[in-house]
């Protein structure tokens, strides 16, 4: 019985701080998020220079032997 009894108390209402809590997260998620969906942008796009750069000069060396 005493588990029962021991259900019955109530928790204070904390909910607002709980809702922050995962909105904040969310935010900081997102942002993260979005930092290395930029970062990969931007390595894709120099790796298609750099492979552009090697087709290029792996040409010119085979046109020059």
């Amino acid at each position: 019985m005493t588990l029962l009894a021991a259900s019955d108390v109530t928790l204070p209402d904390n909910s607002g701080y709980v809702v922050a809590a995962y909105l904040v997260f969310l935010v900081l998620l997102l942002i993260y998020l979005s930092i290395m969906a930029a970062r990969l942008s931007r390595v894709e796009r120099e790796l298609t220079e750099l492979n552009e750069l090697a087709a290029k000069n792996d040409s010119d060396t085979r046109e020059a032997a």
